[in-house]
């Protein structure tokens, strides 16, 4: 049983900006909308999921800008041109039958990690019989974001180079590639910052150095109780000393990476389940009219 979750922002810059401007014979900007349609049909292709979601950021600030008014500060504005294939790709996902999740003061990244919680708890679905079939989860995404979600039943899906390669992400290749865990990941944001995000980390601790820490004691809390205790005899001083004098700004950074698993969403598996196109020709017929509107021929022939 397999739940593909869509960090459907992350897909569409990802898209929009691999892609030339692609226009309609209208003149209609689609080139974000083709990528991520290029995307989702090689995904089923490959992974022939059971159940599919799309989340979505909210178009509003989220609850780390109150938490720090410098999130994201330093992120170019996306173009207007971006924004408007949003409610495009949202139409045509409906289309598919796939529900879409947004809420506010929440980013996609936290209703990914909501729902994958949600999806790991079988009795949620099953509560009389206290169980059901193990899900395996991927993170369909454009970005790194959701490595701190990997575990035995969770993988990520993400885009290499452009849009056409793919990598999978076990919590093995999550070692292989960082040097550190699935569940150090926020850790070591919180140590190394992401200048992506504008998360600040600690000023002079770098990726390098920051995995090296991790690697020694696990996790940030067991780090700073090491040096607070005196039992850090490793670490350098100049280390020690940047380490004591960020430490709020480590534990702030730490609260702006993690990914947060309450959002209030009303999830259903079974409402995800996913059903090729071919098996209602209605449903499918309407899809193939909206790919031919936005002049999307050759991917008629790719539906499932």
């Amino acid at each position: 049983m397999k739940l593909v979750i869509i960090d459907s922002n992350a897909l569409v810059h990802r898209a929009y900006h691999a892609l030339p401007p692609l226009t309609t014979k209208k003149g209609v900007l689609v080139n974000a909308v083709y990528g991520f349609l290029l995307v989702f049909l090689k995904t089923l292709k490959d992974l022939k999921p059971n159940y599919i979601a799309a989340c979505f950021d909210f178009p509003a600030p989220s609850f780390r800008q109150k938490m720090f008014t410098g999130y994201k500060a330093k992120r170019p504005k996306a173009p207007e041109e971006l924004y408007a294939q949003i409610p495009k790709i949202k139409e045509i996902l409906k289309s598919f039958n796939i529900p879409l999740f947004e809420k506010q003061e929440f980013e996609a990244d936290d209703l990914i990690a909501t729902i994958a919680k949600i999806a790991q708890t079988p009795h949620h679905f099953y509560p009389k019989s206290g169980g059901g079939p193990e899900i395996e989860i991927y993170i369909l995404t454009g970005d790194l974001d959701a490595l701190q979600l990997v575990n035995k039943n969770v993988k990520v899906y993400a885009l290499g180079k452009g849009i056409k390669e793919t990598v999978i992400y076990d919590e093995e290749k999550v070692k292989e590639r960082f040097g550190i865990l699935p569940k150090q990941v926020v850790d070591f944001k919180a140590l190394a910052g992401d200048p992506s995000d504008n998360i600040p980390g600690a000023t002079g601790i770098g990726k390098k150095r920051a995995a090296e820490l991790l690697q020694e004691y696990g996790s940030i809390t067991e780090l700073y109780k090491a040096i607070e205790k005196g039992e850090a005899w490793d670490l350098k001083p100049k280390v020690k000393e940047i380490l004591l004098d960020y430490k709020d700004q480590v534990f702030l950074s730490y609260d702006l990476a993690k990914a947060r698993m309450d959002a209030d969403i009303d999830f259903n598996l079974e409402k995800c389940q996913w059903k090729p196109p071919s098996l209602e020709p209605k449903r499918k017929e309407k899809i193939v009219e909206m790919l031919k509107e936005y002049n999307f021929y050759s991917l008629t022939e790719r539906l499932p």
